[in-house]
């Protein structure tokens, strides 16, 4: 079992980033792929997912991104395909208060996750999700915002996360306005 890898980033798609670690390109699917940038070295955390028919890795920029991940995908019928865009496109405070506070509107929102699937996560995870010490992967007021200035859920998803989580939150707007108009 991979802990993490260290390597430079050589390809970004849209699911997925290809580390070169010496001389050997290792396929991660990630949440954000935009959010690294190639040619830069990067430790990225690693779950490794072996089936009968294929080896996955997964990668995540922080621990949190990662224990969260393996979280989601205890949840039954919930697994590493529909983990990723939650994390994506949700920030890991939010996701923990919408399970802990059992607010299904706000799990619905993601892709794939029906009333049912919504319920079996509470379910399973109220009570198990920390939220002490986390970056936050997608900031929730950036995503609202743009979505109250009428641009579609599927474009917002597209623009945010290439954007910069480090900026203010206006910032990040702006930044991700810039993109949309590309």
């Amino acid at each position: 079992m991979y802990s993490y890898i260290i390597g430079k980033v050589v390809e970004i798609d849209s699911d997925s980033i290809v580390i070169d670690n010496n001389g050997i390109g290792y396929l991660i699917y990630t949440p954000n792929p935009y959010s690294f940038k190639e040619n830069e070295e990067n430790k990225v955390y690693l779950y490794q997912q072996i089936k009968e028919d294929e080896h996955l890795l997964y990668g995540f920029k922080s621990l949190d991104e990662k224990n969260l991940f393996l979280k989601l995908i205890s949840v039954k019928g919930l697994g590493p395909k529909m983990a990723l865009p939650i994390i994506a496109m949700g920030s890991i405070s939010g996701i923990a208060d919408a399970i802990n506070r059992e607010n299904i509107l706000y799990l619905k929102k993601f892709p794939k996750i029906g009333d049912k699937l919504a319920r079996q996560m509470i379910l399973d995870l109220k009570g198990k999700l920390e939220v002490t010490g986390i970056v936050e992967t997608v900031n929730d007021e950036v995503y609202e915002a743009l979505l109250a200035l009428g641009y579609k859920d599927k474009d917002v998803k597209s623009v945010i996360g290439r954007i910069n989580k480090e900026n203010s939150i206006e910032e990040q707007i702006k930044e991700a306005l810039r993109l949309m108009i590309k």
